[in-house]
């Protein structure tokens, strides 16, 4: 069980060029599942991620947590998966184990939690090593956050329910926001919001889109079958559905006003936050306390929460609607992705293309 040489895709400076990149992945420890990479979903987070819009980049960066592939080898102490297996990791690879969070299943706000990518982890190591994503060949990940795909369940069409999935149906759950017959509006119809438009309705409830692009009804309504659809900035629209919605998830980046949102609810309704718009929420206080409403926000979810998701997406036949792409073609998607061209997620074929990408990519370089 020696460390392993692998290849990323990476980038190296806040232009977020990805180009491929030598590295090394841990040995197999006691508790350790290796996985070889097949898929991996583009999260937009990746792409604010690798041009240093949050301010927090570590360069070289491998992105990439919705990850699906193989068990390739498993360590002594493992006993929930062996090689051969279907396996997915998300968004987080580490937790303290011990705080109250982790006790509940939380590992998701617990204070040590590490990143896929992008964070520092000391696992195996006893140094605080720099975490690589799924954009990569192979990863190494302690057990505990490793979930099983289920055969019901594709690995490509899976893949972004490990991010985009988790994000929307851990807020629904926690928010009582899974009821047969309650009326859900989701704000915004990309890689979240089409999952949680999909998680609506395999909860039996009445979903309502709410965008600010009129030219997405046909696909709200025909393609992923909510039940009515609202254009945000039309106030006929928007003053007809007032008052009539139990929750909303709002999975919107962009900078919008809040207040008219919170006024689709009804009394006593919730607004969770999961997209995260650059600036602060502008909000009078009446919009919440007149009619008893709440703001709150959500951030992933726990393992044994994502393992149920992925689990009950499986019996339903929820996936994410994706276009799957060569490693070669990853900077074009990150074009794309800015622009919001993508239906809804892109995912790297990162099994049958990766290594060959890198090939060519050294075959190039040579040349020149």
């Amino acid at each position: 069980m020696t460390a392993r040489k692998a290849v990323g895709l990476a980038a190296l400076e806040s232009s977020g060029h990805l180009s491929p990149l030598a590295i090394t992945r841990r040995s197999t420890g006691a508790e350790d599942v290796a996985i070889k990479i097949l898929y991996c979903g583009i999260c937009h987070s990746d792409l604010h991620s690798i041009k240093n819009e949050w301010k927090n980049a570590r360069y070289p960066m491998i992105p990439g947590h919705e990850i699906a592939g193989e068990v390739s080898e498993v360590g002594k102490k493992v006993t929930r998966f062996a090689a051969g297996d279907r396996v997915g990791v998300g968004c987080m690879v580490n937790s303290c184990g011990s705080c109250e969070s982790c006790a509940k299943g939380c590992e998701n706000h617990c204070p040590a939690m590490a990143f896929t990518y992008n964070s520092f982890d000391d696992s195996g190591s006893g140094t605080n090593a720099v975490t690589y994503g799924g954009y990569s060949s192979m990863v190494v990940v302690k057990e505990r956050f490793v979930v099983r795909f289920p055969e019901a369940m594709p690995l490509d069409k899976g893949a972004p329910l490990l991010c985009a999935g988790i994000t929307v149906y851990s807020p629904m759950k926690h928010h009582g926001l899974n009821i047969p017959g309650l009326h859900l509006g989701v704000v915004g119809l990309g890689g979240l919001g089409h999952m949680a438009v999909k998680f609506g309705k395999a909860f039996g409830m009445k979903v309502t889109v709410i965008s600010s692009s009129p030219g997405k009804k046909e696909e709200a309504l025909g393609r992923l079958g909510a039940d009515a659809f609202v254009v945000s900035n039309n106030a006929d629209e928007m003053k007809a559905a007032m008052s009539t919605m139990d929750g909303i998830i709002n999975t919107v980046s962009a900078n919008m006003p809040i207040a008219p949102l919170l006024g689709l609810l009804k009394p006593n309704g919730k607004m969770v936050m999961v997209g995260l718009p650059e600036n602060s929420i502008q909000l009078p206080p009446f919009a919440l306390v007149a009619t008893n409403k709440t703001l709150a926000g959500s951030c992933m979810g726990g393992m044994s929460e994502t393992q149920e998701m992925l689990d009950l997406a499986a019996k339903h036949g929820v996936t994410a609607d994706i276009e799957v792409i060569r490693a070669d073609y990853v900077n074009t998607a990150m074009d794309r992705l800015a622009k919001a061209d993508v239906r809804y997620r892109f995912v790297i074929d990162i099994g049958n293309t990766l290594q060959k990408a890198i090939t060519e990519a050294a075959d190039l370089l040579t040349a020149a």
